[in-house]
């Protein structure tokens, strides 16, 4: 697929040298990232090199600030498909470690970038920072590029919708449950990816059974019902899923429990995605199962004919 694995250490494949390099944690791989992966095609194509974007696995707030540390919007796997789709030739996952960590802005511009991939151009966004303590800047790197003759380009701002995307406006989106706010700023719906677990089987009993998602390693939305899409097996199913704890029955853990709109067959144990559509109303307790039973029709009429006018039905 054209990804890499390797430590900071170790000299990068011929197929990754002499080209273009972007670097970055690139979480999320939203419409900003894109547009920086479109002047890192350019530059590659201008040298007649490779583009590659090199991240980081783990995130360097893991080892640097755990507490400080929130849930990724991607998994590296994930965000290496992305950066390919939006123009890599090549994805490095570079292996954080305390010694990359430790490297000085210059040494880290040595070592990864002048000698490894042996960079004849670099592209980067305004805010990067790189380094001990990110010491280095875009003008350290203006600078640093200058001397070794390497091509330097800085993209702006990228903006959306009269307003800047980042990973950071994708996560406060998330967590207000404004899952069609995030997809515009991503170019795509918000995905979540896990394991299919057994559950209590309530929502059998009530006519309406779901997939408990467990083992989710991202941002998970805030609390709510929701209209959405679950990917498995190739194929692409309607789905009415809810974030949260079950009030109804005094269950307080939070789950996430989607309801694939004409599937039937048995899940447990494999994977499933959930493409996240729009939110239909909030977490909330219900007179009895009567009640609830009614809502959940209702909710499963909204996420069908949400399904129907975006084309994401099976």
């Amino acid at each position: 697929m054209g990804i890499e694995r390797f430590s900071c250490e170790a000299t990068p494949p011929a197929n990754c040298r002499d080209g273009a390099v972007a670097i970055g944690n690139f979480d999320g791989v939203h419409r900003g990232h894109a547009s920086l992966l479109a002047e890192l095609r350019r530059r590659a194509d201008a040298v007649s090199g490779p583009a590659v974007a090199i991240s980081f696995d783990p995130h360097p707030l893991q080892l640097l600030n755990p507490a400080r540390f929130q849930p990724v919007l991607t998994t590296p796997d994930d965000r290496a498909a992305l950066l390919l789709t939006a123009g890599a030739d090549r994805v490095v996952l570079l292996r954080t470690t305390t010694e990359l960590l430790a490297l000085t802005a210059l040494e880290f511009f040595n070592r990864v970038i002048r000698d490894g991939f042996r960079a004849r151009a670099l592209v980067e966004g305004d805010n990067f920072g790189f380094g001990r303590n990110r010491e280095g800047n875009i003008d350290t790197l203006r600078e640093l590029c200058k001397q070794a003759k390497i091509d330097f380009a800085v993209v702006p701002p990228f903006e959306w919708s009269g307003v800047r995307v980042s990973s950071s406006r994708v996560r406060n989106a998330l967590l207000q449950g404004d899952v069609r706010g995030a997809a515009d700023l991503l170019g795509r719906p918000y995905q979540l990816r896990g394991t299919v677990s057994v559950g209590q089987k309530r929502g059998r009993t009530l006519g309406f059974p779901t997939a408990n998602l467990e083992c989710v390693p991202t941002l998970i939305p805030a609390d709510g019902v929701y209209a959405a899409s679950a990917r498995h097996a190739d194929r692409i199913w309607p789905a009415a899923v809810n974030v949260g704890p079950n009030p109804t029955f005094a269950e307080q853990a939070r789950k996430i429990e989607a309801h694939l709109i004409g599937f039937q067959g048995d899940l447990y144990g494999q994977g499933l995605a959930i493409d996240f559509v729009q939110k239909l109303r909030d977490t909330r307790p219900f007179a009895g199962v009567h009640e609830l039973v009614e809502q959940l029709r209702r909710d499963v009429e909204q996420a069908t004919q949400l399904a129907n006018e975006t084309g994401r039905t099976p």
